[in-house]
Order: C-alpha cells, then sequence, then structure tokens
C-alpha cells in the first residue's frame, strides 16, 4: 500500500474514532459530572488507596469501599444539615407566597426612590411568583439528576480504584508524547485538582464566615444556621450565596427593619459577594500557582460546558491549553526546526 493511501486511511480511521466519540459524549453528556467527579476523587485518594492496598495489605475492594464511605460522609454530612434546616423554611415560604410578594412590591419601591429604577415591576413579580411556584419541580428535577450523577461517579470511582495499575498503564500507552511530558501533564493534572479541591470547602467557609458576621451586625434571626446555609451554596458560584441573603433582606424591610435591609443588602453585595474572588485568587495562586486570570475564566467557562464540577475543570481546562501548547513546542517545535536547517 502506498504512504498516500496509507495516510488515508489512518485519517479516515481516526476520524470514526472522533466521531463515535463526539456521539458518546453528546449522549451521555448529562453525566459528565459523574465522570469528572471519579476522577476528581480517585487523584485525592489514589495515595490513601496504595497506603491501604500496598503497605497495610488490604484486599483491593475493601480498601476502595472504605475510601468510598469516607468521601460519602464528607459529602453528605453538610448537605444533610442544609436540606434539614432549610426544609422548613421553604415550606414556609410555599404557604405565604402572597406575603413576600408584597415585601418585594415594598423593597422595590424603597429602591425605587433611592436609585429612580423600579426593580421589581409587576411583570418582574410575577416572574418571580411563577418561579417559587416552579421550583420544587426543578428542585426535584435537578436532585434526580445529582443522586444519578453521585452513584455514577461513586461506581465509577470503584473500578478505577480497584484496577488502578491497569488504567493507569492503558492511559499511559494512548499519551502519544514523550516521557517527561506525560509527566509533567500528570503533575499539572495532580496540582489543579488538588489545589481546587481543597480550595473550594475553605473558600466557602470563608464565605460563609463573612455572610454569619453579616447577618449578626444587622439582626438577622437564627444568623447562625443561615450563615452555615450560606456556605453550603457558596458552593455554586455567581448566585450560590444570593439564593440565601437576598430573602433575608426583602424580610428584614418587610418586617418594618429597613436601615437592617439595605444595610444587610450593600454589605451582601460588597463584602460576602466578592470575598470568595479574593480568597480564590489569593489561595489559588498561592496553592496551586494559577493564574487570576485562569481561574476566573476557567470558571466561567467550566460551570456552562460541565455544571458544578467545572468550578475544578474549568480552571484545569485552561492551563491544559497553555501547557499543551508548551508541550507541543517542545515535541515538535525541534523537529520542525532541524527539518528546515
Amino acid at each position: 500500500m502506498s504512504p498516500f493511501n496509507q495516510r488515508v486511511k489512518q485519517i479516515l480511521f481516526l476520524s470514526i474514532i472522533i466521531l463515535s466519540g463526539l456521539l458518546i459524549i453528546e449522549e451521555l453528556y448529562l453525566f459528565l459530572p459523574g465522570f469528572f467527579g471519579a476522577i476528581t476523587f480517585y487523584i485525592l485518594l489514589r495515595g490513601w488507596y496504595y497506603r491501604l492496598h500496598k503497605v497495610k495489605k488490604w484486599k483491593r475492594g475493601l480498601a476502595a469501599l472504605l475510601l468510598i464511605t469516607f468521601s460519602i460522609v464528607i459529602i453528605g454530612i453538610p448537605i444533610y444539615m442544609a436540606i434539614r434546616m432549610l426544609t422548613p423554611k421553604i415550606g414556609l415560604l410555599f404557604n405565604n407566597t402572597q406575603e413576600v410578594i408584597l415585601g418585594l412590591k415594598a423593597f422595590s419601591k424603597q429602591l425605587q426612590e433611592y436609585t429612580g429604577q423600579d426593580f421589581f415591576n409587576d411583570s418582574t413579580l410575577a416572574e418571580i411568583q411563577k418561579a417559587i411556584t416552579g421550583f420544587l419541580p426543578a428542585f426535584l428535577t435537578n436532585t434526580i439528576q445529582g443522586i444519578t450523577n453521585l452513584a455514577l461517579m461513586l461506581f465509577i470511582l470503584y473500578f478505577m480504584l480497584v484496577d488502578s495499575e491497569k488504567f493507569e498503564k492503558k492511559l499511559l500507552e494512548f499519551i502519544p508524547l514523550k516521557p517527561k511530558n506525560v509527566d509533567l501533564l500528570a503533575e499539572e493534572t495532580k496540582r489543579l485538582i488538588r489545589a481546587n479541591a481543597f480550595g473550594i470547602p475553605i473558600i466557602s467557609a470563608v464565605q460563609g464566615i463573612f455572610a454569619t458576621l453579616g447577618y449578626k451586625i444587622f439582626g438577622v434571626e437564627e444568623w447562625g444556621l443561615w450563615g452555615f446555609v450560606t456556605g453550603v451554596f457558596a458552593f455554586f458560584p455567581l448566585i450560590g450565596t444570593m439564593i440565601i441573603w437576598f430573602p433575608l433582606v426583602v424580610y428584614l424591610y418587610s418586617s418594618g427593619m429597613h436601615w437592617q435591609g439595605f444595610g444587610l443588602l450593600i454589605y451582601s453585595l460588597v463584602v460576602t459577594g466578592n470575598v470568595d474572588y479574593l480568597t480564590r485568587f489569593t489561595f489559588m495562586q498561592r496553592i496551586g500557582n494559577v493564574h487570576p486570570l485562569i481561574t476566573v475564566f476557567g470558571v466561567i467557562v467550566g460551570i456552562k460546558l460541565f455544571g458544578f464540577v467545572g468550578l475544578i475543570f474549568g480552571p484545569l481546562l485552561l492551563s491544559y491549553i497553555v501547557l499543551l501548547i508548551k508541550i507541543y513546542v517542545d515535541e515538535y517545535g525541534t523537529q520542525s526546526n532541524n527539518g528546515s536547517s
């Protein structure tokens, strides 16, 4: 077979592989968070697994199950506590929808006097009421999808741990790079995932502490409870904490605590809403040596592409692009220079 025909055959075969992979990804897109979550926990638990299996001589399956159980406890405790605390409050919200709307109208009127802008007109309030009504079905749908992804993550994680040696060996065979660049890619992946995995809970805790301080200062009842819930929701960027503090602002104002409501609004926008970015910048740059721009744009891109796990894999994706450019130059730049000389 001529070199040209061999090249055409190779390109055709690669095209079939790529198209098949894209088709599978498209059909399993909703389950990508579970897959990425398994990768994250595998990297975090890999060292402990080898310590139990190699050093302590535990059986593979037993060591994997212990670490998976530990992961479930770590993930489940804060979520369970937040749900248990919020459930009575959500029930109260559904039973007093009209009072919430009246509070929003009063709050909107006061904002309009100060700013001249009507933030909550009749159409906006109707949309809010519609959103409150449709919250429960959407919440149930997202909960079912989240549980499915969690089960898939644990299922994949078990086999990744039990077959870790075979898994890593096969992965290395599929990466067509020099050994030093493979090691560089592996170290970058471990460094960024560990930095994000440990950094996100710390960032959320800092945001929860500052939110708790604000609730205490401005007279929110059960300020400790709401501070804890705000910290849990801080895991979800952009509007995570706003889901908690904005209703509290409306509640304070509708209860006649006008200056406390506006004080909490300003505090939440300026302090609670921005302390996570400051913490993320300093922590990620110090621990993971990640540039702040990569952190910001990585989170934006990651959340849009992958959902919650995009907090970790968004910055990793952008870092990969920079790293792959360096690897490409190392792999092929020298060859090009030698060929042209």
